[in-house]
């Protein structure tokens, strides 16, 4: 099985970090390829960073496509681009928040998510509704540190996280909690021990579904609003799309 993992931004130990987390959860015989794109903003902060990273990630997954990925994931916790990606490919295109808000709700009556910045909370409250999952989200918190704070061992960000978490269960009553980020793909283990509780990391999540999505043999429908785009020049960006039936 050959499973494409895209970073929407352009920083390549985020994409390191990430690569490495969905190959210790992929199943054996799964190969997993990471990739980032090489247009974007170097971290994924609220609509308007997501705005810019999508051209860029929807060129590598159309290019993953082409070269025979039997699925595709995003690595944003905002599910960047993620209907556009829907539209574009056959292959199943998983978004990590989404993923990850329905695995929490598998195993807890209700759970609450922990993010980097406060402008990010919108985004995920927002991607709650529209999934149908709002109800069992306790509370969207955020620790109030930027992404690339993770990729410093000097900061305070993985304290302040610890934090938020612990807030959640003592304040919000939440039985699990989701982190917010891709960036804290590798914190979900010490921190489900540390507090007591399941904490969810969207990317583990993401591989999960997509691998069992693709065991299914299950693609992307290409009725309605995921049918494949007309072909049209992208100045520019694309020299077009690679789009394939259901």
């Amino acid at each position: 099985m050959r499973l494409h993992i895209v970073n929407p931004n352009t920083t390549a130990s985020m994409t390191a970090k990430i690569a490495a987390a969905a190959r210790a959860i992929a199943a054996p015989g799964t190969a997993v390829q990471a990739s980032q794109p090489q247009m974007g903003p170097v971290s994924i902060e609220g609509y308007y960073d997501e705005a810019y990273a999508i051209p860029g990630m929807l060129q590598r997954i159309i290019e993953a496509e082409r070269d025979g990925a039997e699925a595709h994931i995003i690595a944003c916790f905002d599910d960047t681009g993620l209907d556009a990606a829907r539209q574009a490919v056959a292959a199943p295109v998983i978004g990590i928040g989404e993923a990850a808000f329905h695995m929490a709700s598998l195993i807890a009556g209700k759970f609450a998510v922990v993010t980097t910045l406060d402008l990010s909370i919108p985004v995920i409250e927002h991607n709650l509704i529209r999934y149908g999952l709002a109800s069992r989200c306790a509370r969207v918190r955020a620790g109030g540190f930027e992404v690339l704070a993770l990729e410093d061992p000097g900061s305070d960000a993985r304290h302040r996280l610890s934090a938020e978490i612990e807030a959640a269960k003592q304040e919000d009553r939440a039985d699990a909690i989701v982190l917010g980020c891709a960036g804290m793909a590798d914190l979900a283990a010490d921190l489900t021990h540390q507090h007591g509780v399941p904490v969810i990391d969207g990317v583990a999540a993401a591989v999960t579904l997509a691998e069992g999505l693709v065991r299914l043999g299950a693609k992307t429908s290409k009725r309605g609003g995921y049918a494949p785009p007309r072909l049209k020049p992208y100045a520019g960006i694309f020299s077009g799309f690679a789009v394939g039936g259901a």
